[in-house]
C-alpha cells in the first residue's frame, strides 16, 4: 500500500485534467483509493477493465479503454480474493503500444512464483513482505530508473541533497 501510495503521490506531478489511469474490477481497496485521490486531485480520469463471470478480466474490453489518454495501468498479478492469474503480459504490452506506464501489485504472487521484473518490461512492481514470511508493514517497490528519476522525491532530506539555501535546493 505504501509503495502503490508513494507511486500515485509521484504521478501527481505528472498527470493532467483528462489524463487516464485504467485498474481492474480484481482490486482490491488499497489498490483503488490512492487512484481515486489522484484522480481528484489532477482532474484524470479512472476507468476500470471489467472482470466476467469466471473471474476473468474482459480483455476485449482492457484494449477498448486503451487510448493516448491512459497514462497508467495498474492491475494485480494474482487477485486476493477469486486466485485468478491475471495475463500481465499482455496488459503491459498493449499498455506500452499506447506510451501508458503498468504498475503491478505482486503481494498474491511473490509467494507462489518468482516473477522476472525485467523480463515483463514492467515499469513498476510492489509486493508485501508478510506475504513471503516477511515482517509486517515492510514492502518492496520495483520501479524501472527512467521512471524512478521522472517522478518527484517523496520526501526531502538526509543525503539526497547537493545543496541547500533559502532560495533554492537541488
Amino acid at each position: 500500500t505504501e509503495s502503490i501510495n508513494l507511486v500515485a503521490s509521484g504521478l501527481a506531478s505528472i498527470l493532467q485534467k483528462g489524463d487516464e489511469i485504467i485498474v481492474s474490477a480484481l482490486e482490491h481497496h488499497s489498490n483503488i483509493v490512492p487512484w481515486q485521490m489522484l484522480c481528484e486531485k489532477t482532474g484524470a480520469i479512472l476507468k476500470v477493465i471489467p472482470m466476467n463471470l469466471e473471474g476473468e478480466l474482459e480483455m476485449d474490453s482492457y484494449t477498448q479503454l486503451l487510448s493516448n489518454k491512459t497514462k497508467l495501468v495498474f492491475v494485480n498479478h494474482i487477485s486476493n480474493a477469486l486466485g485468478t492469474i491475471n495475463p500481465i503480459e499482455t496488459i503491459i504490452e498493449q499498455a506500452h503500444n499506447v506510451g501508458a506506464a503498468v504498475l503491478i501489485d505482486g503481494a498474491q504472487a511473490c509467494p507462489n512464483i518468482k516473477p522476472d521484473v525485467q523480463a515483463l518490461d514492467v515499469d513498476f512492481y510492489v509486493t508485501s513482505a508478510h506475504k513471503i514470511c516477511g515482517p509486517t508493514g515492510v514492502g518492496m517497490l520495483y520501479g524501472k530508473q527512467e521512471w524512478l528519476e521522472k517522478l518527484p522525491p517523496y520526501q526531502g532530506g538526509g543525503e539526497m541533497i547537493d545543496q541547500v539555501s533559502f532560495e533554492k535546493t537541488t
